[in-house]
């Protein structure tokens, strides 16, 4: 398969010197999805949010074939306008509806004085056909901080899907939620980027939903790729490299959640 993105001997050192990230050469293969794994402090959000240029590295670059290296402002705009993000605390903004959060995934696609003018119509069904996917279509004129947590990321998937992205990243998307919602929101966001053939990188701290869910497991630690494979490979051995000996979390689950591609419907598996 082509690279969707490349990242070559990238580096992340913050102001005082700490160290996010060593030396780190990765290519992510187009329809891939790719789980970042390792404990909080391992590297993973500093490599996730170089993907899109939150992160500046300061050494090393990341480069979208067809595109350019990401060091371009042009470039730049251009991939982040093919590409969504979802975060781990949702950035919504409460006193908005939950229609006018999802509609901010447009704001890419539009001039600076554009976005003073309102939304059309079609940007609005375009919104409305995005939360129908997540099973909120009824909440969409509610104010984001009237909804669960649960509620709020699928709102957060939402938003980014209304890009119409090529490239889905999301970072620790779901360590503020509870197991079975976490898994169901996991789910949902695996099952889209599949029907829609989205590249996804995700960073996740959980070994079993990222065995669960990963097509390709990159385990990081201490700023260092120690792991790159697929779940089958993912031994004990390599997850105590990237934990120590104490497990991050029991290996159990509310058990097999299936979603409809198209709306939010839990199946009995």
């Amino acid at each position: 398969m082509p690279a969707a993105l490349i990242a070559e001997a990238v580096e992340v050192v913050y102001r005082g010197g700490a160290r996010g990230l060593h030396a780190t050469s990765l290519a992510i293969e187009a329809g891939q999805f790719v789980v970042l794994l390792g404990a909080s402090g391992a590297g993973k959000s500093s490599l996730l949010r170089t993907f899109n240029g939150l992160v500046q590295p300061s050494a090393g670059r990341v480069h979208v074939p067809g595109l350019g290296s990401l060091d371009r402002p042009r470039v730049l705009h251009e991939h982040r306008r093919r590409t969504g993000m979802v975060f781990q605390q949702h950035h919504l903004i409460g006193r908005l509806s939950v229609l006018d959060n999802v509609l901010m995934g447009r704001l890419g696609d539009h001039r600076s004085l554009a976005t003073l003018l309102p939304w059309s119509r079609c940007e609005k069904e375009r919104a409305l056909a995005a939360l129908e996917r997540v099973g909120l279509l009824e909440h969409a004129l509610r104010r984001a901080d009237e909804l669960s947590g649960g509620q709020q990321q699928r709102v957060g998937i939402a938003r980014a899907l209304v890009q119409q992205p090529r490239l889905l990243l999301a970072d620790e998307p779901v360590a503020s939620l509870d197991p079975a919602t976490a898994e169901r929101v996991l789910c949902l966001l695996h099952v889209i980027c599949k029907s829609d053939g989205l590249t996804a990188v995700v960073s996740l701290h959980q070994v079993h939903f990222a065995r669960q869910f990963a097509d390709r497991i990159v385990g990081l630690a201490a700023g260092r790729v120690v792991f790159d494979g697929v779940a089958a490979d993912l031994s004990e051995a390599a997850v105590r490299s990237l934990y120590g000996t104490a497990r991050p979390d029991p290996e159990s689950s509310p058990g097999p959640v299936r979603i409809s591609p198209h709306t939010w419907k839990e199946i009995p598996a």
